[in-house]
């Protein structure tokens, strides 16, 4: 493991929710698909479930966005505006089966600003480590989404199995046809 178990997992949420309007396809387009990606990312804490809570989402993912594009002292600005916006306070706590981890807002912030601060705190163990080029962009030609390379020899080219697939075969058609 290159980072905490609870950092890798913001990492991988904040990756999916950018990736939810990666190529230009709106895969959170109302309060319900809100509150399944919540879901599915088991995020913890209150939830109003409108549109003003779906919004400042939307406008979180903008800016973390910029967090896969951006040079390490914009980085570093983006991880300080989040926690000083979300007013963060970070605790060790202990729910549903995880072991101690790093909570640093109170159950009753808003979502964005509970989602905002856990992707700043594991951006900021990513700069800290001096790992910021493990935030990336898919390899894939025609793929836009982003993603966190977890590997040991930090290899990682593709969002997924599918863009992999699809860039091999390419590449192996290609080979093909010259030879």
């Amino acid at each position: 493991m290159l980072f905490a178990h609870d950092t890798e997992v913001a990492l991988a949420a904040a990756a999916a929710l950018v990736n939810t309007s990666a190529d230009g396809t709106e895969r959170l387009p109302d309060p319900p698909a809100l509150a399944a990606f919540l879901d599915e990312w088991q995020f913890t804490g209150s939830r109003v479930g409108d549109d003003a809570e779906l919004a400042a989402v939307h406008r979180l993912r903008a800016v973390l966005a910029g967090a896969w594009t951006a040079g390490e002292d914009e980085v570093v600005e983006v991880v300080n505006r989040l926690l000083r916006e979300g007013q963060a306070l970070p605790q060790l706590v202990r729910h549903d089966g995880w072991p101690y981890h790093l909570h640093a807002t109170e159950p009753t912030a808003s979502v964005a600003d509970r989602m905002g601060v856990e992707a700043a705190l594991a951006v900021a163990d990513v700069v800290r480590s001096g790992a910021l080029d493990r935030l990336r962009r898919c390899a894939a030609t025609g793929c836009d989404d982003v993603l966190v390379d977890l590997t040991k020899n930090a290899g990682r080219r593709f969002c997924g199995t599918a863009c992999a697939n699809r860039s091999h075969a390419a590449a192996y058609r290609a080979r093909r046809a010259t030879g």
